[in-house]
């Protein structure tokens, strides 16, 4: 079995995130993500709407990303650790966008390993060097300078290592242009490893040391080194060199103390929450620094979410002396992994977990706030003492946009729960009070701007412009069965009657014509309304009435009754003149005229389909005109034809110009859309693709998306053909059945799309390009752990446990108490606003949202959990059941008991007082049975059973329920007041974490020994442990894909396939007596059978969920994966030996041709733990359309292909999987 990985959304998650001047404008910032292995480049727009510019997949695993500019310059350039084992310097290239590799150093194995740097990078804010570190033992600094044509260089690396040696944070500190110096928050276990005592460990202390790197003797030597809180995880570089005193501050758990070499210490307390408990220390998560001409700020977040911005007080003699160290509390917005401060007022927050956003500053922090400052710092026993504060509502931050995230993917099944064309992927996102169930539909996401019906049922719409020049829309043309209705489009839409179109017929085609006069096409003839309201009219000759017509800005094709062809050109006055004539063989079923090339007087080509199945391209130049050039024969009828111009791209990567490709696109009966290739010279027609979109012919209209021109195909749903990146892509949007369509622009909407359907008449807006999902989200209460479906009525029931938090009633209480307080003190304080209050109104809205804020902590072992039934098509929630005392639901099923006295029941494995650290722990276990009541809509518990173990999986098996608790493989019937145990299998290496059957076999799921393929015996009712694997895998997904084969993914991020070899699974199933089974010796303390792998992947990300299922209807079955960072991805089997060849070999090609931009070897990472086996990547496969065109025609001639031939193949291998 050989298969094709194909990642379908990126991964949304954000591990770290960097801001800068990348593309050198000075007025421009950009920030760089890094989400796993993908480094994407994002850029607000005037809209404060962030933009994905570029996304480039690294091949490797990211770890820490810096910015850096050389003295002087106006660009910044991107370093990157990764787990290559190198240090990579990027340069982003705006002409091509694409990021260019400056410079590539190895320094160490590859992997992430604790003494080979990558995890931490620090650079000197002055740009003269960068300090690359690992977690254990090794520190590099690389010299960064300009050769003579200002070129950046970089030097061998110089060593700061220092054995037996943790580090836990670096940083640049800014020393003016003094030699560089590097500060780290160091751990020496030296003394802790020779003391078997314990007791050196017990008094292990963190140090802040100093780093010196002299530039003149070319050397790194360790310069100062002061005791700090053990408490220390977190450096911040202070501005120094004239901006301000320099030094560090190290954030520690509960205190930011300030530290410089020659300066004293400055310690102040991080204000915490009323509600915390007392032993939970506060930790600073994120922390970004900004600087302007005439002061700086910290903004620095902890781990429950609340911003403090931090100021340093100077004194005002000297300058580089600091008096005084001010906390104060600024906002609370969810837990980021990065923050960065852009220079136009703009705050981007990378979420740990769920949506990220980006904030604009209403204010810095002026107002008056809760402040804790090194001033009033007072000892009190043990620690200092605390200051506390209450959250509020935004008031210095507002949200302008945000960037969906599904990161982690908690759960996912695909399933077509709303009749729709295409399945649905339901997907249990994000943790706490910001988890979600998500729907995910392929397609782009619609914004609709207005919907307004109108007086009958229209036919088609059009939009004109009155001069070539203008930059809005200024008629709306509407056309119906016996009329035509003219909006015109201003502050508002209305409809006007002086426009000079002819309103007591329907319309054909309505269309700017010449420079600055319009064109109206009727049944009887064509109506031509001059710029100064003079209109020319030209009739059809006889009875005969216009059926088709196909125009561009300088000439239009008439087809009348009959099939004969009238040809018009507009002339140098402006008037529309006849130039010839054409009889064609029959009826014109659909024209259209190639837009007039730049520069050009006249297109030179029209495309008429006829009924007898064929597409003709005629000449329109005065020489040959109305020849024809060539014929395509096509499956059924064509419907619409489209010319598309591909402009052209000037400086391509080679520094070549390529010339603009003509594309002519039809929409045939049989709702295949047909795409083909024009020769500009020739009109040869060449490279044709089809694909099916759906039960109607598609309609075809052009509209421009991103200043493109792009193409929108309406079958039984809307598609849009545009360029993204590189790459030409058909996507679904998602939005109901449209009947016609015409691009629209106007002052509030500057690239919409007008579309009628029904009697409305409908104005949208397309969102974010080169996605492929769009997702509703359903917000949930607690971490959402799995989810099943009860098939009778289609509703969801999911499963959500939380640790450390209050159950919902004692939250209200809480949370009523604290209102009602806060009332208090301000009524006490008659009109005083309260240090921390705001305005009046601004606490309407509920002030403490828990998903702005978080829950309140409660001790590790208190746990919350509650099982909801949802109803997804109204997204309403018909039954939510708490959990009560302290019990959390770790696994579900439906189940279906022999004794069919409930029908359907629902089982729930749960486990008591569960604890993790130190050791793990639980009281006891339960596996609750609940039944369906209210058709579905809410469940009832029948009972409760106590159990030994933590039951992780529970399944239906032949009428009862198998349980997997601990190690034990349990059958277990109903009984009246609990479940009953009929057979049981204690022989299970470790803890059962999924169970899959299969007629009379069961494929059991261990938490770290891969998979163990069971049989039930009933007549001597017997589990029997008959084959199992040699690798061990920790196992994290699993599904069960044929008899013999289980897919499964560990939490190394390897994805596998495993199957029991035809002989074996012959011989059990044929073995009448069981005795084979029963006496047979196991090998290798275990089963007597093993499984072979026959699949092995790195996908280089931990994978939580695996379905089978098919994206498209008719398409061929994937196995389809969920991510932990938030993507999706898919496994295609390949049907042809041909086409494993095709790949196999272009894969080998782009690793040699195009190595990963991180200096990973791409086959290296893709068999990071086990060899790859049988896959072939099309994520590097897809990176072929983005080489230079050289590189693209040299890979093709060592395939015997041409680049179009290979781009045709890609595209025909993704159509199949979405």
């Amino acid at each position: 079995m050989y298969l094709y990985s194909l990642t379908l959304q990126q991964p949304t998650g954000i591990l770290c995130a960097i801001n800068g001047h990348f593309s050198g404008h000075p007025k421009i910032q950009e920030i760089a993500v890094a989400r796993g292995k993908v480094l994407d480049l994002l850029r607000p727009d005037e809209n404060g709407k962030l933009q994905t510019l570029l996304s480039v997949d690294v091949f490797g695993a990211i770890r820490s990303l810096a910015q850096f500019r050389l003295t002087g310059s106006h660009k910044d350039y991107i370093m990157v650790g990764s787990d290559s084992g190198r240090i990579i310097i990027l340069e982003y290239n705006k002409e091509k966008n694409v990021f260019d590799k400056v410079h590539q150093e190895t320094f160490g194995k590859s992997g992430c390993r604790r003494i080979v740097p990558g995890q931490y990078l620090a650079v000197d804010p002055k740009g003269r060097a960068v300090m690359i570190g690992a977690v254990e033992k090794q520190k590099l600094v690389y010299v960064l300078n300009r050769d003579t044509a200002a070129r950046l260089t970089i030097s061998s690396p110089l060593e700061a290592h220092k054995s037996h040696t943790i580090t836990y944070s670096i940083c640049g500190v800014d020393c003016g242009f003094d030699n560089p110096i590097f500060a780290a928050i160091e751990l020496d276990y030296s003394e802790a490893d020779q003391d078997p005592t314990g007791q050196a460990t017990n008094e292990a202390q963190k140090q802040l040391t100093f780093y010196e790197l002299d530039l003149g003797l070319n050397h790194v030597s360790r310069k100062w080194s002061t005791q700090v809180d053990n408490g220390a995880n977190m450096l911040v570089t202070v501005p120094g060199g004239g901006d301000g005193p320099s030094g560090v501050l190290v954030c520690a758990e509960n205190y930011i103390i300030y530290k410089n070499q020659g300066h004293q210490d400055l310690r102040a307390v991080i204000p915490r929450r009323l509600d915390l408990p007392n032993e939970r220390g506060v930790l600073v998560v994120s922390a970004v620094m900004h600087k302007q001409k005439s002061m700086f700020f910290f903004l620095m977040q902890t781990e429950y979410g609340d911003i403090f911005k931090v100021t340093l007080e100077l004194d005002k003699n000297h300058k580089d002396h600091v008096t005084e160290l001010k906390i104060k509390y600024f906002d609370t917005i969810p837990v980021t992994s990065s923050m960065c401060v852009l220079k136009f007022g703009f705050l981007f927050a990378a979420s740990e977990f769920g949506n990220h956003a980006l904030y604009q500053f209403q204010a810095i922090g002026e107002g008056l706030d809760v402040e804790s400052s090194s001033a009033t710092l007072r000892e009190i026993g043990d620690g200092f003492q605390p200051v506390f504060f209450q959250p509020r509502g935004l008031k210095n931050l507002v949200r302008v946009d945000q960037l969906e995230s599904l990161m982690p993917v908690m759960d996912m099944k695909v399933m077509n729960l709303f009749e729709e064309e295409t399945p649905q992927i339901f997907a249990l996102c994000g943790r706490g009070p910001r988890s979600t169930l998500r729907i995910l539909r392929p397609g782009l996401a619609i914004s609709e701007m207005a919907v307004s019906q109108l007086p009958g049922v229209p036919s088609a719409v059009w939009t004109v412009k009155k001069n070539v020049n203008d930059e809005f829309d200024a008629y709306i043309v509407v056309s119906f069965a016996n009329a035509t209705l003219v909006l015109s489009i201003g502050e508002t839409v209305e409809e006007v009657s002086d426009s000079g179109f002819l309103d007591t017929t329907p319309s054909l085609a309505v269309s700017l014509i010449g420079d600055d006069s319009l064109m109206q096409v009727h049944p009887s003839g064509i109506r031509h309304i001059r710029e100064d309201g003079r209109i020319n009219e030209w009739r059809t000759p006889g009875k005969k009435t216009i059926v088709k017509v196909g125009s561009n800005r300088l000439q239009v094709v008439i087809a009348v009754s009959g099939g004969e062809l009238i040809y018009f050109e507009v002339d140098m006055t402006g008037q529309l003149l006849e130039v010839e004539k054409h009889e064609m063989p029959g009826d014109v079923a659909c024209l259209d005229i190639a837009p007039v090339p730049e520069g050009r007087q006249r297109s030179r080509f029209l495309a008429v389909g006829s009924y007898d199945n064929t597409i003709r391209i005629l000449s329109l130049d005065p020489d040959d005109c109305m020849q024809i050039l060539s014929v395509q024969s096509v499956s059924s009828t064509p419907e619409s034809l489209l010319f598309l111009e591909v402009k052209a791209s000037i400086g391509g990567e080679d520094g070549a110009d390529h010339p603009a490709s003509l594309f002519l696109n039809a929409g045939l009966s049989t709702g295949v859309l047909f795409r083909t290739v024009v020769d500009m010279v020739t009109g040869q027609l060449s490279d044709s693709r089809s694909r099916f979109l759906g039960l109607r012919a598609p309609k075809l209209f052009s509209v421009a998306v991103r200043g493109r021109r792009a193409m929108l195909c309406l079958s039984s749903r809307p598609w849009l053909g545009y360029i993204h990146q590189g790459h030409f892509l058909l996507t679904p949007l998602s939005y109901e059945t449209l009947e016609f369509a015409a691009s629209f622009a106007s002052d509030q909407c500057a690239e919409g799309v007008v579309a009628v359907a029904g009697d409305a008449l409908r104005v949208f807006t397309i969102e974010r390009l080169g996605e492929t999902f769009n997702e509703t989200a359903i917000p949930l209460r607690y971490t959402p752990r799995k989810f099943v479906l009860y098939p009778k009525r289609k509703n969801l029931v999911i499963i959500e446990s939380d640790q450390g938090a209050f159950t919902a009633e004692v939250r209200e209480t809480a949370k009523k108490e604290l209102l009602d307080s806060t009332r208090m003190i301000e009524d006490a304080n008659g009109n005083i606003e309260m240090e921390n209050g705001g305005d009046e109104n601004e606490d309407k809205d509920d002030p403490f949202s828990d998903e702005q804020y978080g829950y309140p902590k409660a001790e590790s072992d208190k746990w919350v959990s509650c099982i909801r039934v949802l109803d997804p098509r109204t997204a309403t929630t018909t039954c939510l059941l708490e959990l009560q005392d302290n019990e959390a639901a770790f696994s579900v099923c439906t189940v279906n008991f022999h004794d069919k006295e409930y029908g359907t029941l629902l089982a729930v494995g749960t486990a008591k007082s569960l604890q993790f650290y130190p050791k793990r722990s639980f009281e006891t276990g339960y596996i609750h049975v609940y039944r369906f009541i209210d058709e579905g809509r809410s469940l009832e518990l029948l009972h409760k059973t106590q159990v030994e173990g933590v039951p992780l999986a529970l399944s239906q098996f032949q009428g009862r329920l198998l349980a997997g608790i601990g190690s034990v493989l349990r059958l277990y019937d109903l009984g009246k007041r609990r479940l009953l145990r009929k057979c049981e299998n204690k022989l299970f290496p470790n803890t059962i974490v999924s169970i899959n059957t299969y007629r009379d076999r069961i494929y059991v799921g261990d938490i770290q020994e891969s998979f163990h393929y069971c049989k039930y015996r009933r007549d001597e009712n017997q589990l029997y442990i008959f084959a199992d694997d040699v690798y061990p895998r920790w196992l994290t997904a699993s599904h069960h894909v044929d008899f013999d084969t289980m897919a499964g993914a560990d939490k190394f991020g390897n994805l596998y396939f495993v199957r029991l070899p035809q002989d074996v699974s012959d011989e059990i199933e044929e073995d009448p007596t069981g005795g084979k089974i029963k006496w047979e010796q196991g090998k290798l303390n275990g089963a007597p059978n093993k499984v072979e792998e026959i699949v092995q992947f790195h996908v280089g990300d931990v994978i939580t969920s695996l379905q089978k299922a098919s994206l498209i209807p008719g398409g061929g079955e994937c196995i389809i994966y969920a991510t932990v960072m938030g993507s999706l991805g898919a496994l295609l089997p390949f049907t042809s030996r041909d086409d494993v060849d095709f790949f196999s070999h272009l894969e080998m090609h782009l690793r040699q041709e195009h190595p990963p931009l991180c200096g990973r070897d791409h086959m290296a990472f893709r068999s990071a733990y086990f060899p790859v086996n049988d896959v072939i990547d099309g994520d590097l496969c897809e990176q072929f359309p983005t080489l230079p065109l050289d590189l693209q025609r040299k890979i093709a001639d060592e395939l015997d292909r041409t680049p179009a031939e290979i781009l045709k193949k890609l595209e025909e291998v993704r159509n199949k999987i979405i």
